[in-house]
């Protein structure tokens, strides 16, 4: 079936006054008029979501889900540089979602619209006119896109994640535009319905955390010395939890995701050398900051955080030395749901030029 004949949503990420709003733009967005308000379920286009690009702010409130990064850290909403965090194992954030798009008669003029043009063909037009107008195959269930309803309920219609289209499993949640009564579950058949659960893994996918920049001494830019301690800190404000918020505002749903910092592992990037401690992994204190900073006449003594090189690097070349910090996932959300999601970690690779020096003064 060509893909024009398909209301499959997908979503854009659009900015709006610091927040992102993950909006549902079906195939045929270009035919819908410009300056067309969002359905609020009111029987009209009454409510209106932020922005002026005709197309990309229809649905914000009826159907998108609004992701706010107003708390997210580095790289994220907030700017600056940063990236994603990896999750442990083998969970990923959902692939596709059905969640609420149009109202009655959103749907209905997008319909008669896409009908006018006689571009998708009569066999087709005559079956979503049987379905939309007569109820298809279940006759009486609905009638005329359902305008005798518009105050009791949407039209849902599935989404995936922007750029997500060719992730294994996206292309599932394409059995839709279907009809569900405010206030009622989904029918049991669409097993990817939004849920509180849904949206915690979609803020988890947009949490963004600060680079992984530690403090070494040595300094990453003079060469480590063999059998001397290399020492390695982060001072406490350097990492915070950073939260993100998903929300689809007609359903009062919501899941707000944090991650929290819990360690830092240090990888020295060869067999020759020792960890400290020998797990390599160097706890959060309580203050938030990891390891303890050098100071002066400490050359010899043993970091709580760092290694000791014990085989220098042959001329020209270094070890990549990684610095991986992992996070705590835990997520709230509406009707008293919540719970953890897996750990994520995020690092950054220096590479480490390491000498050998009998003896050296600090």
């Amino acid at each position: 079936m060509p893909a024009v004949r398909s209301l499959r949503g997908v979503v854009v990420a659009l900015c709006m006054s610091g927040v992102l709003v993950a909006q549902p733009l079906s195939a045929f967005a270009d035919e819908t008029p410009d300056g067309a308000d969002v359905g609020a379920g009111n029987g009209d286009d009454g409510a209106h979501a932020d922005g002026d690009a005709a197309g990309q702010v229809l649905h914000a409130e009826a159907g998108g889900v609004v992701i706010d990064e107003s708390e997210n850290g580095a790289g994220g909403g907030s700017g600056g540089s940063g990236g994603a965090l990896e999750p442990v194992g083998d969970w990923s954030p959902p692939p596709c979602w059905y969640a609420p798009l149009y109202t009655p008669k959103q749907l209905k003029k997008k319909m008669e619209d896409i009908w006018a043009a006689e571009s998708t063909g009569y066999q087709w037009d005559a079956q979503q006119r049987d379905k939309y107008v007569n109820g298809g195959d279940q006759p009486g269930t609905y009638e005329d896109f359902n305008m005798a309803k518009s105050d009791d309920g949407y039209w849902w219609d599935g989404f995936v994640p922007e750029g997500g289209a060719g992730v294994p499993g996206a292309l599932e949640c394409d059995d839709g535009p279907f009809w569900v009564d405010r206030g009622d579950p989904p029918p049991a058949q669409y097993e990817n319905a939004v849920t509180p659960e849904i949206l915690a893994g979609l803020a988890y996918d947009r949490i963004r955390v600060p680079d992984t920049e530690i403090s070494l001494k040595p300094d990453a830019e003079n060469a480590q010395k063999v059998n001397l301690p290399t020492w390695a800190w982060l001072d406490a404000a350097t990492f915070e939890p950073v939260s993100v918020t998903a929300e689809v505002p007609v359903l009062q749903l919501w899941a707000r995701t944090t991650a929290t910092p819990v360690s830092l592992t240090i990888d020295p990037g060869t067999d020759d050398a020792e960890l400290h401690p020998s797990s390599g992994t160097c706890p959060i204190n309580d203050d938030g900051s990891i390891g303890t900073p050098y100071s002066p006449g400490s050359a010899e003594e043993t970091p709580p955080c760092g290694l000791t090189y014990l085989r220098a690097t042959p001329d020209g070349e270094t070890y990549p030395f990684r610095a991986t910090i992992t996070w705590s996932i835990e997520w709230e959300g509406s009707g008293d749901t919540g719970g953890d999601l897996p750990d994520g970690s995020f690092g950054a690779t220096t590479e480490l030029e390491v000498d050998e020096i009998q003896s050296i003064v600090r």
